[in-house]
């Protein structure tokens, strides 16, 4: 068992996802006892067994569906009478997708980016606020937050491209907003949202459309960002953020009319 633990850690630092399966009832007689673990990657690797055969099989199809879903599931069988196993006996497992920390880098400390950094670290997200700003950058406005005093054009030349990334452009000027997204766009990120206006939008699709930037590049920029819920106030503004994050963490499309320009 130490051996697994040290393969979940190491897949954590890699940021990969996993399924942790244990075995958590055994009924009658059956290939391993409660308590069995196996590790099980989205590509179908796996470490440690629960049993072999047939039933391990079914454990990892039910695995590979908790990863997509990113929620748990039990799966419970009769060795015989379900999978056709000569053992005789029942068993259940416990089945959790694993997922490392999702991190948060906004790009602003302004009057949206507070609410939506306390809100989105109350959701799991690691947050980090970038602004050079010292007056709004302060632990008692992002509490709990990462804070980088550094001018957001040279922090997003260092930010490298991360699945488990996420990326909120909110400062308080156009063109630093601009700047900011030509430098990241061309980068994969888990989620790259931009606030602004539609008109706003529009001229930053032209300009970087015109630097090189491909459209399908611009397509996987949420712009303007947030569901729309009627949004006014930084708060509400940032409640409509958080919404967004959740549903793509969730692996959940948006409407195609509340998601990109026509």
């Amino acid at each position: 068992m130490p051996q697994l633990w040290r393969v979940l850690a190491e897949a954590a630092e890699r940021g990969e996802r996993v399924a942790l399966a244990t075995v958590t009832g055994v009924n009658g007689s059956a290939p391993r006892h409660s308590g069995a673990r196996m590790v099980i990657w989205p590509d179908g690797r796996t470490e440690g067994t629960v049993g072999g055969g047939h039933f391990e099989l079914k454990v990892i199809e039910a695995a590979h569906a908790a990863l997509v879903a990113g929620v748990p599931r039990r799966y419970a069988v009769h060795l015989t009478r379900d999978l056709g196993m000569c053992c005789g006996g029942a068993m259940e497992v416990f089945i959790e997708p694993l997922r490392p920390v999702d991190r948060l880098v906004i790009f602003g400390a302004g009057h949206v980016a507070r609410p939506t950094a306390l809100f989105a670290r109350e959701a799991g997200w690691a947050v980090t606020v970038v602004d050079d700003r010292d007056e709004l950058n302060t632990e008692a406005r992002f509490f709990g937050c990462e804070r980088v005093e550094s001018d957001p054009r040279a922090f997003a030349r260092t930010l490298a491209a991360d699945p488990n990334t996420w990326v909120f452009i909110v400062t308080h000027d156009h063109a630093l907003d601009q700047d900011v997204l030509e430098t990241l766009v061309n980068r994969d990120y888990a989620w790259v949202g931009l606030i602004g206006s539609r008109a706003k939008i529009t001229k930053f699709h032209l300009r970087l459309r015109a630097a090189g930037v491909s459209p399908e590049r611009l397509a996987r920029v949420s712009a303007p960002v947030g569901i729309d819920i009627g949004a006014e106030t930084p708060e509400e503004i940032a409640i409509s953020v958080l919404a967004e994050l959740v549903r793509a963490r969730r692996g959940i499309t948006r409407a195609p009319e509340l998601m990109k320009l026509t």
